[in-house]
């Protein structure tokens, strides 16, 4: 290993499996997150999804308190909350909370996709345009400034003005980043001169474009003198490498469903999964085997030693994974068993 090892975080979407009630999803979320905490990781996220089975993460600030309230050390935060879903004001005023509620522990990570389909996208738009796409940029510079302890100042046609605060008193800010896996999100970013995150988790498509365009177009900002990011990525360690390929399968299941638009059901044992096995078609056989090799699955060495090298390829000093190892039937529904596994293994090995 190297002498100087890389940062590792941990992105969460709460999953949800066959049998398992969202009480206990969270529960088991909460307990891995104390876990990283101790461990070591550097940063906890919360991703936000809605209306799927297999995904209890609809709401980060609720998530965030919780998690902030369960640990001491470790930055907690969105990957990402999806602005188009909300208004900018709410969002700079729940994590102007967080903040408050964990001084210079939060992140808020922002993202432009929706996060759903399009009929929990109008449901949740209902307020007004205020979560217009096209206002994206706008939004969030409005966010910046809201958290920030300054404000923000309206300004009317007529010519007054009218300030504005998240929170009355704030002593520090959420640090902000912004999320995405396009040119479009680089780019802002890099205008912007915030932080970027690329979110390799999802496709792992457009990498290297989108950290070039992110790197060379880069504008310092108040808050940031140079470009800042560091990538995602699905991780899944076990004593075994065998062990490991087993509870890879319910995840490459579920995304087999997502991309044929099969029917979406809660996440899948293991036993289910390798049970299941015939029920899918050459082309999901396909998109299964296409996820699984963007994915880092083996032993916690081996899959240590693959994070660095990939951090050290795209000149990162951090990796936030998505632990998304698969649960055995047997195993504790409030526990997450194999992704505390993951967790613990690759920290020994980085350790090492």
């Amino acid at each position: 290993m190297s002498s100087s090892p890389i940062a590792l975080s941990v992105l969460d979407l709460v999953p949800v499996r066959t049998g398992q009630t969202s009480a206990q999803a969270v529960a088991a979320s909460l307990g891995l997150a104390i876990r990283a905490d101790a461990l070591g990781y550097r940063r906890y996220w919360f991703a936000e999804h809605h209306n799927m089975p297999a995904v209890a993460s609809t709401t980060p600030p609720v998530l965030i308190a919780a998690t902030a309230a369960r640990t001491t050390r470790i930055r907690v935060g969105s990957g990402g909350v999806m602005l188009p879903n909300h208004s900018p004001l709410v969002v700079a005023e729940q994590f102007a909370a967080l903040e408050a509620l964990a001084p210079g522990r939060i992140d808020l990570g922002l993202g432009r996709a929706p996060g759903s389909d399009q009929v929990i996208s109008q449901l949740l738009r209902m307020s007004g345009t205020t979560s217009d796409v096209e206002r994206f940029p706008d939004n969030i510079r409005d966010i910046v400034s809201l958290v920030s302890a300054e404000g923000a100042t309206v300004r009317f046609s007529s010519g007054g003005t009218y300030d504005v605060h998240a929170t009355p008193a704030a002593e520090g800010s959420p640090e902000v980043w912004l999320l995405g896996s396009s040119d479009y999100s680089a780019q802002l970013a890099a205008a912007s001169g915030l932080p970027y995150v690329f979110a390799n988790h999802f496709s792992g498509e457009g990498l290297e474009r989108a950290l070039d365009l992110y790197r060379t177009g880069f504008q310092p900002s108040a808050t940031l003198a140079a470009p800042r990011t560091f990538l995602t990525a699905n991780a899944i360690a076990a004593s075994t490498a065998e062990e490991a390929e087993a509870r890879s399968l319910p995840n490459q299941r579920m995304m087999a469903r997502l991309r044929t638009n099969r029917p979406l059901v809660a996440m899948e044992s293991v036993e289910e999964a390798i049970a299941g096995a015939s029920d899918f078609d050459g082309l999901a056989e396909s998109i299964m085997a296409s996820a699984r090799a963007k994915w880092f699955v083996g032993t916690g060495a081996d899959v240590a030693s693959a994070l660095s090298a990939f951090a050290a390829r795209h000149g990162v000093e951090e990796v936030m994974i998505s632990p998304i190892a698969g649960a055995y039937e047997g195993e504790p529904m409030d526990a997450a068993t194999g992704r505390t596994q993951t967790l613990e293994l690759i920290a020994a090995a980085q350790a090492a």
